[in-house]
């Protein structure tokens, strides 16, 4: 059947159900659908894949809250799972957090992300980046947490400090943020275990997240219980899912210019791709309400 995400089911409850919380990044509502499917408990909406897929651009702050809020709203329809939203840096000051707080909680968003990067941020896993005042953040976190109807809305509070300030200033902004109201700290760029596993003491018992950027990004891949055991309950892939999207995208163009037919062991084929797109849900609507003349 066509999915709505589903408003019972709160970050928090996500959080519970699978620890780490593993979050695969849609780009599309064909991937948020496949990443359901494939039985994720929950799923994130990332910045520099809907950048790439839906905009053809990088991750510089090309795009706004606009692009992005259009980009959710397609996805989201796609999949009952609860769902986690890259909110950059809220779009300016305290009155745009609070206008992009507003607006995703109002759509049915159960969680987002805010980071502390100065614009024009990019990729956390870029380098030269910088960011805010620790006061400048520290009011952007308690704007969100005062324009949130409810507090089943989990606000996660990104520190990108380690590349330009030191992992000790990224450690001590996660404790700000936390006090200042967010549900959650997530600190981006860790390029080694001793960093992460320094991150997990830091934050023991808080929900904390962390990012790997597969094949060039800073942060090492681990398995998850590797990163659960050092403290980290949720573990984001923005790129997993997009570049083997490109890829294929890539090899099927190649195919297709050289003559050659598809490979069928690289392709779904008809009926699977007619399963995935609920077909048949289609179908019975339009039997059970069939045109006349």
């Amino acid at each position: 059947m066509q999915h709505v995400a589903s408003e019972s089911i709160t970050w928090k409850k996500a959080l519970r159900k699978e620890a780490p919380l593993l979050l695969p990044v849609a780009h599309d509502a064909l991937t948020a659908r496949i990443i359901e499917q494939a039985g994720f408990a929950a799923v994130q909406i990332g910045g520099f894949a809907v950048e790439g897929s839906r905009h053809g651009v990088p991750d510089i702050d090309l795009t706004q809250f606009a692009e992005r809020h259009a980009a959710v709203k397609d996805i989201m329809a796609a999949t009952s799972l609860p769902i986690m939203v890259d909110a950059d840096d809220g779009y300016g000051d305290a009155k745009n957090v609070t206008y992009t707080v507003r607006a995703y909680e109002g759509l049915g968003v159960q969680a987002l992300f805010l980071e502390d990067q100065r614009a024009p941020k990019e990729c956390g896993h870029m380098d030269n980046k910088k960011v805010v005042p620790v006061e400048e953040m520290i009011n952007k976190i308690k704007a969100a947490v005062d324009a949130r109807s409810s507090g089943d809305f989990f606000i996660l509070a990104r520190t990108d400090a380690i590349n330009p300030e030191g992992l000790d200033s990224a450690l001590s902004r996660g404790e700000k943020y936390l006090k200042a109201g967010a549900d959650g700290i997530y600190v981006e760029g860790p390029e080694t275990v001793g960093q992460l596993q320094a991150i997990g003491k830091a934050f023991h018992g808080s929900p904390l997240a962390t990012s790997v950027l597969e094949n060039g990004g800073k942060t090492p891949w681990l398995p998850p219980e590797q990163f659960g055991a050092m403290g980290f309950a949720m573990i984001l892939y923005p790129t997993s899912i997009l570049f083997r999207c490109t890829r294929a995208v890539q090899k099927a163009t190649a195919d297709l210019r050289a003559g050659r037919p598809l490979e069928k062991e690289e392709s779904v084929d008809m009926k699977t791709f007619e399963k995935i797109v609920e077909l048949e849900h289609w179908q019975k609507i339009e039997k059970k309400f069939p045109v006349e003349g």
